[in-house]
Protein backbone atom coordinates (compact mmCIF):
# COMPACT_ATOMS: atom_id res chain seq x y z
CA UNK A 1 0.00 0.00 0.00
CA UNK A 2 1.54 3.40 -0.60
CA UNK A 3 1.08 6.45 1.34
CA UNK A 4 1.24 9.91 0.19
CA UNK A 5 5.01 11.92 0.99
CA UNK A 6 4.48 14.77 3.60
CA UNK A 7 7.11 17.01 2.70
CA UNK A 8 8.19 19.15 6.23
CA UNK A 9 7.80 23.06 5.49
CA UNK A 10 11.33 24.80 5.45
CA UNK A 11 11.67 26.97 8.02
CA UNK A 12 14.44 29.77 8.93
CA UNK A 13 15.34 31.17 12.27
CA UNK A 14 16.85 34.72 12.59
CA UNK A 15 17.94 35.85 16.14
CA UNK A 16 18.66 39.91 16.49
CA UNK A 17 20.48 40.05 19.52
CA UNK A 18 21.97 43.68 18.94
CA UNK A 19 19.54 46.28 19.52
CA UNK A 20 20.09 49.79 17.58
CA UNK A 21 18.01 51.94 18.71
CA UNK A 22 14.73 54.43 17.24
CA UNK A 23 14.35 54.86 13.85
CA UNK A 24 11.34 56.61 12.47
CA UNK A 25 11.12 55.64 9.16
CA UNK A 26 8.73 53.16 7.49
CA UNK A 27 11.57 50.63 5.95
CA UNK A 28 14.37 50.03 9.16
CA UNK A 29 16.63 47.17 10.05
CA UNK A 30 16.55 44.40 12.13
CA UNK A 31 17.37 45.74 15.80
CA UNK A 32 15.57 49.04 15.52
CA UNK A 33 12.33 50.26 16.63
CA UNK A 34 9.80 52.49 14.76
CA UNK A 35 8.61 54.08 18.70
CA UNK A 36 9.52 54.17 21.83
CA UNK A 37 9.41 55.53 25.21
CA UNK A 38 11.81 55.52 28.04
CA UNK A 39 14.62 53.33 26.57
CA UNK A 40 18.53 53.80 26.97
CA UNK A 41 21.67 52.88 25.07
CA UNK A 42 23.71 52.53 28.45
CA UNK A 43 23.73 48.71 28.23
CA UNK A 44 24.12 48.37 24.33
CA UNK A 45 23.88 45.85 22.96
CA UNK A 46 21.17 44.80 25.28
CA UNK A 47 17.80 46.80 24.83
CA UNK A 48 16.56 47.59 28.39
CA UNK A 49 14.84 51.05 30.00
CA UNK A 50 16.46 54.31 31.45
CA UNK A 51 17.33 54.89 35.05
CA UNK A 52 15.40 56.87 37.13
CA UNK A 53 15.29 60.40 37.20
CA UNK A 54 15.39 62.86 40.33
CA UNK A 55 14.42 66.48 42.07
CA UNK A 56 17.26 68.26 42.87
CA UNK A 57 15.36 71.40 44.07
CA UNK A 58 11.98 73.05 43.28
CA UNK A 59 12.73 76.68 43.22
CA UNK A 60 9.92 79.42 43.04
CA UNK A 61 10.84 80.41 39.47
CA UNK A 62 14.10 79.06 38.12
CA UNK A 63 15.32 80.80 34.78
CA UNK A 64 18.50 79.88 34.45
CA UNK A 65 21.45 77.71 34.93
CA UNK A 66 25.30 77.19 34.82
CA UNK A 67 28.31 75.31 35.80
CA UNK A 68 31.11 76.51 38.06
CA UNK A 69 32.08 74.81 41.30
CA UNK A 70 28.86 74.05 42.17
CA UNK A 71 25.53 74.28 40.24
CA UNK A 72 24.27 77.84 40.25
CA UNK A 73 21.08 78.92 38.81
CA UNK A 74 18.87 81.40 39.51
CA UNK A 75 15.78 81.69 41.35
CA UNK A 76 13.19 84.63 40.25
CA UNK A 77 15.24 88.11 41.92
CA UNK A 78 18.07 85.86 43.30
CA UNK A 79 21.02 84.05 42.44
CA UNK A 80 21.84 80.89 43.41
CA UNK A 81 24.65 78.62 44.83
CA UNK A 82 24.80 75.96 47.49
CA UNK A 83 22.95 76.97 50.38
CA UNK A 84 23.82 80.84 49.64
CA UNK A 85 20.94 83.08 47.98
CA UNK A 86 21.83 86.20 46.69
CA UNK A 87 19.16 88.75 45.97
CA UNK A 88 20.54 90.52 42.60
CA UNK A 89 16.99 92.22 41.49
CA UNK A 90 16.73 89.91 38.46
CA UNK A 91 13.95 89.41 36.35
CA UNK A 92 11.95 86.96 35.38
CA UNK A 93 12.81 86.63 31.62
CA UNK A 94 14.57 83.36 30.84
CA UNK A 95 18.28 84.12 31.48
CA UNK A 96 21.70 83.46 29.44
CA UNK A 97 24.61 82.42 31.79
CA UNK A 98 28.30 82.69 30.84
CA UNK A 99 30.93 82.07 32.71
CA UNK A 100 34.02 84.34 32.60
CA UNK A 101 36.96 83.38 35.03
CA UNK A 102 35.67 83.28 38.87
CA UNK A 103 32.75 85.75 37.30
CA UNK A 104 28.83 84.44 36.02
CA UNK A 105 27.72 87.28 33.65
CA UNK A 106 23.49 87.04 33.67
CA UNK A 107 22.00 88.23 30.40
CA UNK A 108 19.58 89.96 29.43
CA UNK A 109 19.88 91.34 32.85
CA UNK A 110 23.24 92.54 32.56
CA UNK A 111 24.58 91.96 35.83
CA UNK A 112 27.66 90.12 37.12
CA UNK A 113 28.57 88.40 40.08
CA UNK A 114 31.96 87.12 41.36
CA UNK A 115 31.56 83.12 42.49
CA UNK A 116 34.56 83.00 44.65
CA UNK A 117 33.12 85.83 46.49
CA UNK A 118 29.45 86.20 46.52
CA UNK A 119 29.71 89.90 47.85
CA UNK A 120 31.10 91.12 44.54
CA UNK A 121 28.12 91.35 42.27
CA UNK A 122 26.47 94.44 40.77
CA UNK A 123 25.78 95.85 36.91
CA UNK A 124 27.92 95.43 33.95
CA UNK A 125 26.50 99.09 33.21
CA UNK A 126 27.08 102.26 35.01
CA UNK A 127 25.42 105.79 35.44
CA UNK A 128 26.70 109.01 36.80
CA UNK A 129 25.01 112.61 36.87
CA UNK A 130 25.59 115.46 39.04
CA UNK A 131 24.72 119.16 38.64
CA UNK A 132 27.99 120.23 38.02
CA UNK A 133 31.40 119.58 38.30
CA UNK A 134 35.04 121.53 38.64
CA UNK A 135 37.20 121.23 35.04
CA UNK A 136 41.17 121.14 35.39
CA UNK A 137 44.17 120.69 33.62
CA UNK A 138 46.17 118.28 35.29
CA UNK A 139 48.65 115.27 34.34
CA UNK A 140 47.93 111.84 33.41
CA UNK A 141 47.43 110.55 37.47
CA UNK A 142 45.45 113.53 38.34
CA UNK A 143 47.98 115.82 39.56
CA UNK A 144 46.39 119.38 38.92
CA UNK A 145 48.97 121.69 37.00
CA UNK A 146 50.04 125.09 38.72
CA UNK A 147 49.67 128.36 37.02
CA UNK A 148 49.28 128.39 33.10
CA UNK A 149 49.87 131.32 31.48
CA UNK A 150 47.50 131.93 27.90
CA UNK A 151 48.12 134.50 25.20
CA UNK A 152 49.01 134.40 21.62
CA UNK A 153 53.16 135.14 22.58
CA UNK A 154 55.12 133.45 24.38
CA UNK A 155 56.17 134.16 27.88
CA UNK A 156 59.30 136.86 28.46
CA UNK A 157 61.60 135.44 30.93
CA UNK A 158 60.37 132.05 31.38
CA UNK A 159 61.45 129.28 34.12
CA UNK A 160 62.27 125.78 34.13
CA UNK A 161 58.64 123.72 33.51
CA UNK A 162 56.57 126.54 33.16
CA UNK A 163 53.22 125.96 31.15
CA UNK A 164 52.16 128.05 28.63
CA UNK A 165 48.70 127.98 26.75
CA UNK A 166 49.45 129.10 22.87
CA UNK A 167 45.77 130.52 22.05
CA UNK A 168 47.29 131.85 18.58
CA UNK A 169 45.61 128.50 16.33
CA UNK A 170 42.90 126.66 16.83
CA UNK A 171 42.65 123.93 18.66
CA UNK A 172 44.85 125.39 21.22
CA UNK A 173 48.25 123.91 22.32
CA UNK A 174 49.87 123.74 25.54
CA UNK A 175 53.61 124.32 26.03
CA UNK A 176 56.16 123.48 28.78
CA UNK A 177 59.41 125.43 28.88
CA UNK A 178 62.73 123.47 28.68
CA UNK A 179 65.82 125.49 30.34
CA UNK A 180 68.00 123.16 29.19
CA UNK A 181 67.34 123.75 25.13
CA UNK A 182 65.87 127.00 26.09
CA UNK A 183 62.49 125.78 24.06
CA UNK A 184 58.68 126.02 24.53
CA UNK A 185 58.24 122.18 23.78
CA UNK A 186 54.37 121.31 22.98
CA UNK A 187 52.84 118.35 25.82
CA UNK A 188 52.01 116.10 22.91
CA UNK A 189 48.63 114.77 25.03
CA UNK A 190 46.65 116.88 27.57
CA UNK A 191 44.39 115.69 30.33
CA UNK A 192 41.81 117.34 32.57
CA UNK A 193 40.62 116.83 35.62
CA UNK A 194 36.51 116.27 36.14
CA UNK A 195 35.55 116.46 39.95
CA UNK A 196 32.52 115.63 41.61
CA UNK A 197 31.60 114.02 44.70
CA UNK A 198 30.70 110.18 43.54
CA UNK A 199 32.05 110.65 40.19
CA UNK A 200 34.60 107.45 40.83
CA UNK A 201 32.43 105.05 42.71
CA UNK A 202 31.17 102.97 39.83
CA UNK A 203 34.28 103.69 37.07
CA UNK A 204 37.40 102.59 36.97
CA UNK A 205 41.10 103.35 35.25
CA UNK A 206 40.97 102.70 31.21
CA UNK A 207 36.84 102.42 31.64
CA UNK A 208 35.16 103.77 27.87
CA UNK A 209 32.72 106.14 28.97
CA UNK A 210 30.10 108.22 26.92
CA UNK A 211 29.74 111.96 28.50
CA UNK A 212 27.33 114.47 27.37
CA UNK A 213 26.81 118.07 29.56
CA UNK A 214 30.33 119.33 29.42
CA UNK A 215 31.48 122.89 29.27
CA UNK A 216 32.01 124.54 25.71
CA UNK A 217 35.58 124.05 25.89
CA UNK A 218 35.17 120.30 25.28
CA UNK A 219 31.91 120.47 23.10
CA UNK A 220 34.22 118.25 20.71
CA UNK A 221 33.88 115.05 23.33
CA UNK A 222 30.03 115.83 24.47
CA UNK A 223 28.29 113.20 23.58
CA UNK A 224 30.94 110.87 22.08
CA UNK A 225 32.91 107.97 24.33
CA UNK A 226 36.24 109.02 25.96
CA UNK A 227 38.83 106.86 28.20
CA UNK A 228 38.93 107.67 31.76
CA UNK A 229 43.51 107.54 32.25
CA UNK A 230 42.23 108.11 35.92
CA UNK A 231 39.18 107.22 38.37
CA UNK A 232 39.65 107.83 41.83
CA UNK A 233 36.95 107.06 44.77
CA UNK A 234 37.57 109.15 47.93
CA UNK A 235 37.22 106.47 50.59
CA UNK A 236 35.75 109.26 53.11
CA UNK A 237 37.90 110.05 56.73
CA UNK A 238 35.84 109.64 59.77
CA UNK A 239 38.20 111.91 61.68
CA UNK A 240 37.96 114.50 59.28
CA UNK A 241 34.29 114.15 58.70
CA UNK A 242 34.87 113.99 55.30
CA UNK A 243 32.07 111.74 53.47
CA UNK A 244 32.96 108.91 51.40
CA UNK A 245 33.35 110.20 47.85
CA UNK A 246 33.61 113.76 48.60
CA UNK A 247 37.27 114.57 46.18
CA UNK A 248 36.53 111.72 43.91
CA UNK A 249 37.55 112.85 40.71
CA UNK A 250 38.30 111.16 36.81
CA UNK A 251 40.75 112.15 34.12
CA UNK A 252 40.35 112.44 30.44
CA UNK A 253 41.97 113.69 27.60
CA UNK A 254 41.30 116.92 27.18
CA UNK A 255 42.83 121.03 27.03
CA UNK A 256 40.80 123.75 28.63
CA UNK A 257 42.45 127.61 28.71
CA UNK A 258 41.61 127.57 32.78
CA UNK A 259 39.86 125.66 35.46
CA UNK A 260 36.31 126.33 35.37
CA UNK A 261 33.14 124.87 37.67
CA UNK A 262 30.43 124.72 35.00
CA UNK A 263 27.20 124.06 36.28
CA UNK A 264 25.15 121.60 33.70
CA UNK A 265 24.19 118.05 34.34
CA UNK A 266 27.21 115.95 33.98
CA UNK A 267 26.15 112.77 32.49
CA UNK A 268 28.53 109.68 32.24
CA UNK A 269 27.85 106.22 30.66
CA UNK A 270 29.69 103.03 30.41
CA UNK A 271 27.16 100.98 27.95
CA UNK A 272 27.17 97.73 26.94
CA UNK A 273 25.63 96.69 23.91
CA UNK A 274 21.83 95.58 23.24
CA UNK A 275 22.97 91.17 22.06
CA UNK A 276 20.57 88.63 21.14
CA UNK A 277 23.59 86.33 22.31
CA UNK A 278 26.37 86.21 24.31
CA UNK A 279 29.49 83.67 24.68
CA UNK A 280 32.71 83.73 26.41
CA UNK A 281 35.83 83.13 24.26
CA UNK A 282 39.81 83.66 24.97
CA UNK A 283 38.65 85.73 27.82
CA UNK A 284 36.17 88.37 26.42
CA UNK A 285 32.67 88.21 26.38
CA UNK A 286 31.14 88.25 22.65
CA UNK A 287 28.32 88.77 21.86
CA UNK A 288 26.02 89.79 18.01
CA UNK A 289 22.99 92.01 17.27
CA UNK A 290 20.46 92.14 14.75
CA UNK A 291 18.05 94.78 15.31
CA UNK A 292 18.38 98.13 17.30
CA UNK A 293 21.08 98.97 18.83
CA UNK A 294 21.65 101.41 22.26
CA UNK A 295 21.91 104.54 20.11
CA UNK A 296 18.33 103.43 18.00
CA UNK A 297 20.17 102.66 14.51
CA UNK A 298 19.66 99.06 12.94
CA UNK A 299 22.71 97.12 13.31
CA UNK A 300 23.92 93.69 12.24
CA UNK A 301 27.06 93.38 14.34
CA UNK A 302 29.43 91.42 15.87
CA UNK A 303 31.51 92.43 19.26
CA UNK A 304 34.14 91.52 21.48
CA UNK A 305 34.33 93.09 25.08
CA UNK A 306 37.93 94.22 26.01
CA UNK A 307 40.32 91.74 27.29
CA UNK A 308 39.75 90.17 30.52
CA UNK A 309 36.87 93.25 31.23
CA UNK A 310 33.44 92.51 30.49
CA UNK A 311 32.07 95.87 31.55
CA UNK A 312 33.99 97.40 28.63
CA UNK A 313 32.79 97.16 24.86
CA UNK A 314 33.82 100.73 23.23
CA UNK A 315 37.38 101.27 24.45
CA UNK A 316 39.36 101.44 21.80
CA UNK A 317 42.78 102.88 22.24
CA UNK A 318 44.83 101.14 19.35
CA UNK A 319 46.32 98.29 21.78
CA UNK A 320 45.57 94.79 21.73
CA UNK A 321 43.50 94.79 24.59
CA UNK A 322 41.03 96.63 23.15
CA UNK A 323 37.38 96.05 22.49
CA UNK A 324 36.15 95.15 18.76
CA UNK A 325 32.87 95.39 16.51
CA UNK A 326 32.45 94.50 13.05
CA UNK A 327 29.26 94.72 10.96
CA UNK A 328 27.96 91.52 8.90
CA UNK A 329 26.60 91.66 5.09
CA UNK A 330 24.24 88.29 5.69
CA UNK A 331 20.46 88.80 6.17
CA UNK A 332 18.72 87.52 8.53
CA UNK A 333 18.42 87.02 12.83
CA UNK A 334 21.21 85.81 14.47
CA UNK A 335 20.03 82.41 15.59
CA UNK A 336 22.54 81.27 18.28
CA UNK A 337 25.82 81.53 19.68
CA UNK A 338 28.88 79.10 21.14
CA UNK A 339 32.61 78.53 21.37
CA UNK A 340 33.81 75.53 19.77
CA UNK A 341 37.79 74.34 20.08
CA UNK A 342 38.32 78.18 20.72
CA UNK A 343 36.59 79.88 18.41
CA UNK A 344 33.37 82.12 18.54
CA UNK A 345 30.44 80.64 16.19
CA UNK A 346 27.52 82.93 15.22
CA UNK A 347 24.64 81.50 13.73
CA UNK A 348 21.82 82.52 11.23
CA UNK A 349 19.58 79.98 10.17
CA UNK A 350 21.50 79.45 6.86
CA UNK A 351 25.25 80.73 7.54
CA UNK A 352 27.34 80.06 10.46
CA UNK A 353 30.30 82.93 11.44
CA UNK A 354 33.91 81.83 12.63
CA UNK A 355 35.99 84.64 14.34
CA UNK A 356 39.36 84.04 13.50
CA UNK A 357 42.61 86.04 15.35
CA UNK A 358 43.71 86.58 19.09
CA UNK A 359 43.22 90.75 19.28
CA UNK A 360 41.67 93.31 17.66
CA UNK A 361 44.48 93.84 14.75
CA UNK A 362 44.05 90.83 13.12
CA UNK A 363 40.48 89.67 14.29
CA UNK A 364 38.85 88.32 10.80
CA UNK A 365 35.16 86.88 10.39
CA UNK A 366 34.88 83.84 8.22
CA UNK A 367 31.10 83.09 7.18
CA UNK A 368 30.44 79.86 5.31
CA UNK A 369 26.57 79.13 3.90
CA UNK A 370 25.67 76.54 5.61
CA UNK A 371 22.82 74.50 7.62
CA UNK A 372 22.46 77.05 10.67
CA UNK A 373 20.24 76.56 13.84
CA UNK A 374 17.03 76.96 13.25
CA UNK A 375 15.14 80.35 14.93
CA UNK A 376 14.07 79.77 18.32
CA UNK A 377 16.52 76.71 19.18
CA UNK A 378 19.46 78.30 20.39
CA UNK A 379 19.36 76.51 23.72
CA UNK A 380 19.57 73.34 21.08
CA UNK A 381 23.96 74.43 21.26
CA UNK A 382 26.19 71.92 22.94
CA UNK A 383 29.55 69.93 22.58
CA UNK A 384 30.09 66.43 23.27
CA UNK A 385 33.80 65.62 23.23
CA UNK A 386 34.97 67.56 20.37
CA UNK A 387 31.67 67.90 18.29
CA UNK A 388 29.43 70.65 18.43
CA UNK A 389 25.25 69.53 17.71
CA UNK A 390 22.45 71.60 17.30
CA UNK A 391 18.41 72.03 15.50
CA UNK A 392 19.09 72.96 11.93
CA UNK A 393 15.81 73.99 10.13
CA UNK A 394 15.13 70.12 8.57
CA UNK A 395 17.04 68.25 11.36
CA UNK A 396 19.72 67.87 14.07
CA UNK A 397 23.35 68.35 12.68
CA UNK A 398 26.88 67.66 14.06
CA UNK A 399 29.69 70.53 13.59
CA UNK A 400 33.31 68.98 13.80
CA UNK A 401 34.92 72.38 12.34
CA UNK A 402 34.58 71.95 8.80
CA UNK A 403 30.87 71.81 8.04
CA UNK A 404 27.87 70.89 9.39
CA UNK A 405 25.85 67.58 8.28
CA UNK A 406 23.00 66.08 9.50
CA UNK A 407 22.15 63.22 11.85
CA UNK A 408 18.56 63.13 12.63
CA UNK A 409 17.27 60.71 9.81
CA UNK A 410 16.28 58.19 12.24
CA UNK A 411 13.89 60.35 13.44
CA UNK A 412 12.03 60.82 10.63
CA UNK A 413 9.77 62.80 8.38
CA UNK A 414 8.43 64.62 11.84
CA UNK A 415 9.09 68.74 12.11
CA UNK A 416 10.10 69.89 15.07
CA UNK A 417 11.09 73.29 16.37
CA UNK A 418 11.78 75.12 20.16
CA UNK A 419 14.82 72.74 20.24
CA UNK A 420 16.52 72.70 23.53
CA UNK A 421 19.91 70.64 24.33
CA UNK A 422 22.14 69.07 26.73
CA UNK A 423 25.39 67.50 26.68
CA UNK A 424 26.57 64.59 29.42
CA UNK A 425 29.56 62.18 29.24
CA UNK A 426 29.25 61.09 25.19
CA UNK A 427 25.65 61.61 24.94
CA UNK A 428 23.39 64.63 23.36
CA UNK A 429 20.00 65.76 24.62
CA UNK A 430 17.51 67.68 22.98
CA UNK A 431 13.71 68.16 24.05
CA UNK A 432 12.02 69.05 21.26
CA UNK A 433 7.92 70.10 19.84
CA UNK A 434 6.18 68.69 17.00
CA UNK A 435 3.67 70.04 15.18
CA UNK A 436 1.07 68.52 17.43
CA UNK A 437 2.34 70.46 20.17
CA UNK A 438 3.73 67.42 22.07
CA UNK A 439 7.08 67.63 23.12
CA UNK A 440 10.03 64.52 22.63
CA UNK A 441 13.41 63.89 24.74
CA UNK A 442 16.02 62.18 22.56
CA UNK A 443 19.54 60.63 22.92
CA UNK A 444 21.79 60.71 20.89
CA UNK A 445 25.17 58.32 21.91
CA UNK A 446 27.60 59.46 19.89
CA UNK A 447 30.17 56.54 19.88
CA UNK A 448 27.48 54.34 18.66
CA UNK A 449 25.60 56.78 16.39
CA UNK A 450 22.33 55.78 17.87
CA UNK A 451 19.23 57.36 18.59
CA UNK A 452 16.72 56.66 21.87
CA UNK A 453 13.13 58.07 22.42
CA UNK A 454 12.83 58.74 26.43
CA UNK A 455 9.26 60.19 26.61
CA UNK A 456 7.43 63.73 26.71
CA UNK A 457 10.01 65.55 28.83
CA UNK A 458 9.94 69.11 28.29
CA UNK A 459 13.17 70.98 29.69
CA UNK A 460 13.52 74.63 29.40
CA UNK A 461 17.56 74.33 30.16
CA UNK A 462 19.93 71.53 30.61
CA UNK A 463 23.66 71.86 32.64
CA UNK A 464 26.09 69.48 33.02
CA UNK A 465 27.91 69.84 36.30
CA UNK A 466 29.45 66.73 39.06
CA UNK A 467 28.74 64.13 36.98
CA UNK A 468 24.96 64.89 36.85
CA UNK A 469 23.24 66.34 33.98
CA UNK A 470 20.32 69.07 35.26
CA UNK A 471 17.67 70.29 33.86
CA UNK A 472 15.01 73.00 34.55
CA UNK A 473 11.76 71.50 33.90
CA UNK A 474 7.72 72.86 35.18
CA UNK A 475 9.30 74.55 37.68
CA UNK A 476 12.26 72.06 39.15
CA UNK A 477 15.28 71.36 38.41
CA UNK A 478 15.64 67.68 37.77
CA UNK A 479 18.51 65.45 37.92
CA UNK A 480 18.16 63.43 34.39
CA UNK A 481 20.46 60.40 36.36
CA UNK A 482 18.87 59.81 39.43
CA UNK A 483 20.71 61.91 42.01
CA UNK A 484 19.05 64.15 44.20
CA UNK A 485 15.99 63.02 45.81
CA UNK A 486 14.83 59.84 42.93
CA UNK A 487 11.29 58.96 41.30
CA UNK A 488 9.21 56.58 43.64
CA UNK A 489 7.27 55.43 40.70
CA UNK A 490 8.82 52.69 38.51
CA UNK A 491 10.12 53.71 35.25
CA UNK A 492 6.91 52.76 32.53
CA UNK A 493 8.62 51.95 28.73
CA UNK A 494 7.81 50.86 25.71
CA UNK A 495 9.48 49.61 22.26
CA UNK A 496 7.56 49.07 18.96
CA UNK A 497 9.03 47.13 15.75
CA UNK A 498 8.80 48.13 13.11
CA UNK A 499 6.74 46.26 10.10
CA UNK A 500 8.01 42.57 10.08
CA UNK A 501 7.96 40.09 7.16
CA UNK A 502 6.52 42.99 4.89
CA UNK A 503 9.88 42.40 2.58
CA UNK A 504 9.65 38.76 2.61
CA UNK A 505 8.96 37.21 -0.86
CA UNK A 506 7.09 33.31 -1.30
CA UNK A 507 4.71 33.84 1.35
CA UNK A 508 7.04 33.45 4.30
CA UNK A 509 5.25 33.64 7.00
CA UNK A 510 6.20 33.94 10.99
CA UNK A 511 5.28 30.82 13.05
CA UNK A 512 6.98 31.93 16.14
CA UNK A 513 8.80 35.17 18.02
CA UNK A 514 11.35 34.44 20.85
CA UNK A 515 12.36 37.18 23.64
CA UNK A 516 15.07 36.23 25.92
CA UNK A 517 15.03 38.27 28.76
CA UNK A 518 16.13 39.10 32.39
CA UNK A 519 13.20 40.95 34.44
CA UNK A 520 14.00 42.45 38.44
CA UNK A 521 11.70 41.40 40.78
CA UNK A 522 8.13 43.23 40.51
CA UNK A 523 8.55 44.53 37.29
CA UNK A 524 5.82 43.44 34.53
CA UNK A 525 5.91 42.85 30.70
CA UNK A 526 3.06 42.72 28.39
CA UNK A 527 3.76 41.85 24.94
CA UNK A 528 1.38 43.14 22.05
CA UNK A 529 0.70 42.20 18.59
CA UNK A 530 -0.77 43.77 15.22
CA UNK A 531 -1.41 41.70 12.22
CA UNK A 532 -1.41 43.37 8.69
CA UNK A 533 -2.44 46.77 8.74
CA UNK A 534 -4.79 46.52 11.12
CA UNK A 535 -4.97 49.29 14.10
CA UNK A 536 -5.88 47.41 16.73
CA UNK A 537 -3.29 45.56 18.71
CA UNK A 538 -3.58 42.03 20.70
CA UNK A 539 -2.24 41.22 23.52
CA UNK A 540 0.06 37.28 23.47
CA UNK A 541 2.01 37.66 26.54
CA UNK A 542 1.46 39.17 30.00
CA UNK A 543 4.39 38.29 32.52
CA UNK A 544 5.70 39.23 36.28
CA UNK A 545 9.33 39.00 37.17
CA UNK A 546 9.38 37.22 40.31
CA UNK A 547 13.02 36.24 40.74
CA UNK A 548 16.18 37.65 39.06
CA UNK A 549 16.82 35.20 36.32
CA UNK A 550 16.46 34.91 32.71
CA UNK A 551 14.20 33.23 30.73
CA UNK A 552 12.98 33.24 26.94
CA UNK A 553 9.08 33.68 26.39
CA UNK A 554 7.65 31.98 23.55
CA UNK A 555 5.08 33.68 21.20
CA UNK A 556 3.13 32.29 18.12
CA UNK A 557 1.45 34.73 16.21
CA UNK A 558 -1.46 34.44 13.93
CA UNK A 559 -0.92 33.75 10.35
CA UNK A 560 -0.39 36.84 8.74
CA UNK A 561 1.48 38.55 5.93
CA UNK A 562 3.19 40.96 7.97
CA UNK A 563 2.98 41.96 11.75
CA UNK A 564 4.10 44.14 14.36
CA UNK A 565 5.44 43.94 18.01
CA UNK A 566 4.62 46.44 21.15
CA UNK A 567 6.72 45.28 24.16
CA UNK A 568 5.68 47.65 26.74
CA UNK A 569 6.91 47.08 30.83
CA UNK A 570 7.08 48.47 33.93
CA UNK A 571 10.61 48.61 36.07
CA UNK A 572 13.75 47.24 34.91
CA UNK A 573 14.14 44.63 32.11
CA UNK A 574 16.54 43.59 29.93
CA UNK A 575 16.10 41.95 26.53
CA UNK A 576 19.05 39.81 25.35
CA UNK A 577 16.91 38.40 21.70
CA UNK A 578 14.56 38.49 19.78
CA UNK A 579 14.33 35.47 17.31
CA UNK A 580 11.54 34.66 14.53
CA UNK A 581 11.23 31.42 13.54
CA UNK A 582 10.15 31.84 9.49
CA UNK A 583 8.21 29.14 7.79
CA UNK A 584 7.52 29.05 3.79
CA UNK A 585 3.91 28.83 3.09
CA UNK A 586 2.54 27.82 -0.25
CA UNK A 587 1.96 29.43 -3.29
CA UNK A 588 -1.29 30.69 -2.45
CA UNK A 589 -1.30 31.41 1.41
Amino acid sequence: MKYPTLYSRQSDRQMVDTFKGYNHNLRIGDGEFFDMKNMTSDHYPILSPRGQRGVYTSPTLPTGMIAKDALCYVDGRNFMMNEYSIDMGLNDEPKQMVSMGAYVVIMPDKKYINTKDLTDFGNIEAFFTAPSARYAMCKVDGTEYGEIVKQATAPEDPENMDLWIDDSSTPHVLKQYSETSAVWNQVATTYVRISAPGIGEKFKQYDAVKFSGLPPQLADMDEKTSVLWEAYHDPGDEELERAEGTNDYIVIIGILDEAIVYESELKLERRMPAMDFVIESNNRLWGCRYGTANNGEVVNEIYCSKLGDFKNWECFMGISTDSWTASCGTDGQWTGAITHMGYPLFFKENHLHKVYGNFPANFQIQTTACKGVQKGCHNSLAIVNTTLFYKGRSGVCAYDGSLPIEISYALGNEVYEEAVGGAHGNKYYITMKDTADKHHLFVFDVPKSMWHREDDFQADCFCSCDGELYAISNGKIITMLGSGTPDTLPIEWMAETGEIGISSPDSKYISRVTLRMCMDIGSEVNIYAQYDFDESWEQVCCLTGDSLRSFSIPIRPKRCDHMKLRIEGVGMVKIYSLTKTIEQGSELS
